[in-house]
């Protein structure tokens, strides 16, 4: 009971740290149906400067909150400068976004070298609680509540809130969002520079569970947009529980089946693509819509 209590925290807290990274991308692809290859580049910057912010500061909320601004200006430089120009343009989208990755991936090589670097770990969470026959980290507790508490506010933003309400407008319909007057391009990218910021926040917080190295970008790229898809796009609440379910069975399937693990997340892919494609709690939209003429450049 003790070892199934561990894996549980294991699981849960590397998914809400996936949950982190795939609510900003499920709001640009519900949104702006864009699907921004850049978003775990964006991780793996934030992770790289919250480690050398953390180091000179000698504080770790210095670092979080730094990884966090350098990749929110980073997806704002991105939106503003190059892909407002290419709304309905998605292959021209995806070699783009990639590019970019790329031309991060390089830069931070530049400046931190090719060695891996461990995510520090502040003081006050390197202890562990004992909880009956097992000890659990307290860092990993403090990940499940700091996601938890992330998802409510998000949630209370998207679903109790004016701003959450057009974003929602926006998903639905656009033509008769911008025929009230709602300005799609601010909003827009607001939504996109509010993703890529999550996704540098978390840069910190998931650095000790998935490590920072030149190819980590990739990697939780392709957890994210299996978090998208298995959660649907456009749903807070989604992004949470399909984060959840490949947290626990990544951890669960590496304690139990590692000979399989790596092939359970994408079985699950699979037979949510085949029951339900539009994902578990996926908003129903009209995917043909695109922005309303003269509503985005």
């Amino acid at each position: 009971m003790g070892q199934i209590l561990s894996v549980f925290v294991i699981g849960i807290s590397f998914g809400l740290v996936l949950f982190l990274l795939a609510a900003g991308l499920s709001l640009t692809m519900g949104l702006m149906r864009i699907i921004n290859m850049a978003h775990g580049a964006l991780y793996m910057v934030g992770a790289y400067v919250g480690v050398a912010v953390a180091q000179a500061a000698h504080s770790f909320v210095l670092g979080v909150v730094a990884g966090a601004v350098c990749a929110g200006a980073i997806g704002l430089l991105l939106e503003v400068g190059f892909l407002r120009r290419l709304y309905k343009q998605e292959a021209s989208q995806v070699l783009l976004t990639i590019g970019f990755i790329y031309i991060l991936t390089n830069i931070c090589q530049w400046i931190w070298g090719t060695y891996p670097l461990s995510g520090p770990v502040p003081g006050v969470l390197s202890a562990s609680v004992p909880v009956g026959s097992v000890t659990l980290p307290v860092f990993r507790l403090f990940l499940i509540g700091f996601g938890l508490v992330t998802a409510a506010i998000l949630w209370l933003l998207q679903d109790k809130t004016k701003i959450g309400g057009r974003v929602r407008a926006g998903m639905d319909n656009r033509e008769i969002t911008a025929s009230l007057g709602i300005n799609l391009k601010t909003l827009f990218t607001g939504v996109f520079v509010l993703g890529s910021f999550i996704a540098g926040l978390c840069g910190l917080f998931g650095a000790p569970l998935t490590g920072i190295n030149l190819g980590i970008g990739w990697q939780v790229l392709l957890f994210s947009l299996i978090v998208v898809v298995i959660g649907g796009t456009g749903s807070i609440q989604g992004a949470l529980l399909g984060g959840i379910i490949i947290g626990l069975l990544n951890a669960f399937g590496s304690a139990y089946f590692p000979d399989f693990a790596n092939y359970v997340i994408y079985v699950a892919l699979i037979v949510i693509l085949l029951i339900r494609p539009s994902g578990l709690l996926g908003r129903k939209m009209d995917a043909v819509r695109a922005p309303m003429k003269g509503a985005v450049p």
